[in-house]
């Protein structure tokens, strides 16, 4: 016998994720300018309606793109276990995720063609960078709350490890001028930042006034 009916939630997922990844593909093979939404409904085998419904256009799914994207790594901070623990975590699911070819892809199309779209750049921001931050600043003020790390504003200490994070050496990748780093060269870069977020570069005992 044939079902009719609202499809179950799993199957609700796969549909979406299936209309995700073949997005993904189409704007990676066509930019985001000169790709039509019927193309990608006709690809995904869904109606333009369902895709609208959904996303709201194809700005909302660009957006649903780097949400799923950004999930991979907030998702990973965890207040279960040591500070220093919980950031390495994180900052090696951060890295991994954002250096890899497709997304560094996706950001190079972001870039090229925000001016034009600026509900793109929107939805980026919103869906991958501020969210992120927010989580990240949450997470710094319950670490405050605590006592475990200084009373510097939560949104700050969110915005300089983010920054301790990529580093100019996520410059370099997106000129192409480094290779994608593997998951060792990742925990690397990641253990680095840390330290020197979690500790500061002035020496114990030193009075940072001398330096000035």
């Amino acid at each position: 016998m044939v079902k009719c009916g609202r499809p179950g939630k799993g199957q609700e997922q796969l549909s979406r994720d299936r209309l995700l990844d073949s997005a993904l593909q189409l704007f990676l093979e066509h930019g985001y300018g000169n790709l039509s939404m019927e193309t990608i409904a006709r690809d995904a085998r869904v109606s333009l309606r369902t895709i609208y419904n959904q996303f709201g256009g194809k700005a909302g799914l660009f957006g649903a793109l780097i949400r799923r994207c950004s999930d991979q790594f907030i998702e990973s901070l965890s207040d279960d276990c040591p500070l220093e623990e919980a950031l390495v975590v994180f900052g090696r699911q951060f890295l991994y995720r954002i250096t890899r070819p497709d997304v560094m892809r996706m950001r190079a199309i972001l870039i090229g063609e925000s001016p034009r779209f600026p509900d793109l750049a929107i939805q980026f921001y919103e869906q991958g960078p501020r969210r992120t931050l927010d989580h990240l600043t949450q997470f710094f003020s319950r670490q405050q709350q605590a006592g475990r790390i200084a009373s510097t504003p939560p949104d700050f200490l969110a915005d300089q490890f983010i920054s301790a994070l990529r580093g100019e050496r996520m410059q370099r990748l997106q000129l192409g001028l480094e290779p994608t780093p593997d998951e060792a060269e990742i925990d690397a870069w990641v253990r680095q930042a840390i330290s020197l977020f979690l500790q500061g570069c002035i020496l114990t005992g030193q009075d940072p006034k001398q330096f000035k």
